[in-house]
């Protein structure tokens, strides 16, 4: 029975992501670093086919876990052979910046040179949980008790205004909110559960977030 596949080997088998040597110049350079992909997938030389990964996915999976997923998913990598096997028109060459609590900003070549292709002014995203903590933690070190309050579901909304937000992080409990958002922060990445229109996210030694999805925003019922 194939095994399940793990969210780094999808990226590789969806979307074939090769060095960055290969992927860093002109688009005819990221092609033929795809056709040696695609061609080593073909071979069934996943030892070659590894070493056309970046140095960070390298850093993250061994050789010898990429070469046993590649041979028990043998269906999955027959179709991102095929779907390599048609070389498209036009080649968009990207790039991701990684800053901040995991926010990202993606950039494209136009005419050989880089450009911002994300929205940079999208700072208080809720369109998924974790997007939703990292908002949060970026309002509150901005002191912006007003966005804290997109965070608060309906239930609790009525009962808050600016002034209450702030005294909750600021008030006598100052040092304590601060040890808690720090811990938070520190665990930015931890899984992430979620369920219908709930989530949650355990953290610390005995801590868990609770997420509650409101109209298509995720907003944070519990902290701690």
């Amino acid at each position: 029975m194939a095994r399940t596949l793990g969210p780094q080997l999808a990226v590789v088998l969806l979307v074939a992501a090769v060095a960055a040597a290969g992927c860093g110049g002109p688009s005819g350079g990221a092609a033929k670093a795809l056709d040696r992909y695609g061609q080593a997938l073909r071979d069934k030389n996943y030892e070659r086919a590894y070493e056309l990964m970046s140095s960070s996915f390298r850093a993250k999976v061994s050789r010898e876990e990429f070469v046993r997923m590649m041979r028990d998913n043998p269906r999955e990598v027959g179709e991102t052979t095929r779907r390599l096997d048609k070389h498209p028109s036009r080649m968009e060459i990207s790039a991701e910046f990684e800053y901040g609590l995991g926010d990202s900003m993606r950039l494209v070549q136009e005419g050989g040179v880089w450009k911002i292709a994300s929205n940079p002014l999208t700072f208080y995203d809720q369109s998924t949980p974790r997007a939703t903590l990292r908002s949060m933690l970026r309002a509150y070190r901005l002191e912006r008790w007003d966005v804290m309050l997109r965070f608060v579901p309906d239930k609790y909304r009525q009962k808050m205004d600016v002034e209450k937000m702030q005294r909750q992080f600021q008030g006598a409990k100052r040092q304590e909110m601060e040890v808690l958002m720090n811990m938070l922060e520190a665990n930015i990445d931890e899984a992430i559960q979620e369920k219908g229109n709930e989530a949650r996210m355990s953290y610390g030694e005995r801590y868990e977030v609770k997420f509650v999805r409101e109209d298509g925003a995720w907003k944070i019922k519990d902290l701690d």
